[in-house]
């Protein structure tokens, strides 16, 4: 019988396979592919809509002042990046040139089309117990087509990447919030945050108690 092979190998051989992706003209205008970042081996994945400058510069998602209030908030959560795994449903900058400087914009249907195929083996290689979408593009692609993220967000779904499926306000939306807007909604993203942690422990359970005897779990799934 042919051993498993490590999620970290499979997914490095993915990266660097997307680093060389021309599938769409993106690839002409960034300077890093944004692939993802964190623990492969993590139950819980945080799928955003895709970098901006700072993430484009590093080539690693969520490192602005959107990546600094995620940070901020999985810590009220009771995690931190190394307990998750966080990537964008595209993996290069999406912007436009507006008196001289560049303007991040939404992703179009096109790019988000061409690059599914990294998502999707991400996801299929993680086979992640929860997900959360960070805005309405990831829940769009992920839960389904025109998703309302102000009414729907906080809600399960499931997918065919994971049992269960939550969509949060994004954080760079939460930054465009003022005074009291901005305190409900960065609530909002802590409690979605939390509900995500407690339903990766619920289906935990239900996995023990369907297979009694499992293997040691890294460090990190004790967190769940």
């Amino acid at each position: 019988m042919t051993e498993e092979r490590p999620v970290e190998e499979l997914l490095a051989e993915v990266e660097a396979r997307a680093k060389q992706c021309v599938a769409c003209p993106l690839a002409h205008t960034r300077t890093n592919v944004v692939f993802g970042e964190g623990n492969p081996r993590a139950p819980l994945v945080l799928v955003g809509e895709g970098p901006g400058e700072q993430e484009d510069a590093t080539g690693r998602p969520f490192v602005g002042r959107a990546g600094a209030l995620l940070d901020k908030a999985l810590r009220e959560a009771g995690m931190a990046r190394r307990h998750v795994y966080i990537c964008n449903i595209v993996k290069c900058r999406a912007y436009v040139i507006e008196n001289g400087r560049a303007r991040n914009r939404p992703p179009t249907a096109e790019e988000i089309q061409a690059c599914s195929t990294w998502l999707d083996a991400q996801l299929t290689i993680i086979k992640p117990l929860v997900i959360v979408c960070l805005g309405g593009p990831a829940a769009s692609t992920l839960i389904h087509k025109n998703f309302k993220i102000m009414q729907d967000r906080g809600k399960w779904f499931s997918n065919r990447y994971a049992p269960a499926v939550i969509a949060a306000l994004h954080p760079a939306y939460i930054l465009r919030q003022a005074g009291e807007a901005y305190e409900k909604a960065y609530r909002s993203l802590v409690d979605d945050l939390i509900a995500a942690r407690e339903r990766v422990k619920e289906l935990r359970r239900l996995q023990e108690e369907a297979k009694p005897i499992l293997p040691e779990g890294e460090e990190q799934l004790r967190l769940f």
